[in-house]
């Protein structure tokens, strides 16, 4: 964990041994065991905690995210009769574009047969989604 090799370890047991003597060397190394013990639950305890809350926070934003699509499709259901009440029940362009009668003029020389002029159409009015199919 801290990157200690063995050498260094050996070489802290011998200080200990000088320092402590041979009667309290045990009870040192069991106390020392000890508190390294509690430090490392204390770690895990706290490093769980903070997991848990993590996972807390990403549950509320879900919750958060889910919450504001349904006030969107809320939105979108209430928005979608009012749009469909405002367009036309009937297209105005077909009632009001009539197509234009062609006059032709009698030829002066009677020469090779000529085609009619074609008569102007209209083009096809756009159609509407809400109305039902149009015959061609």
């Amino acid at each position: 964990m801290f990157g200690i090799s063995f050498s260094e370890l050996l070489l802290v047991g011998l200080v200990a041994l000088l320092v402590l003597g041979p009667e309290r060397l045990p009870g040192a190394a069991r106390t020392a065991g000890l508190w390294i013990g509690r430090l490392k639950r204390s770690f895990n305890a706290i490093k769980q905690e903070v997991e848990r809350e993590i996972g807390a926070d990403e549950i509320r934003r879900q919750l958060h995210n889910e919450h504001i699509l349904s006030l969107e499709q809320e939105a979108r259901n209430i928005l979608t009769p009012v749009q469909e009440q405002a367009k036309p029940v009937t297209p105005v362009a077909e009632h009001s574009i009539a197509p234009t009668p062609v006059v032709e003029a009698a030829p002066a020389t009677p020469t090779a047969p000529t085609e009619p002029a074609p008569t102007p159409t209209a083009p096809p009015a756009p159609h509407d989604p809400t109305l039902p199919p149009r015959a061609p």
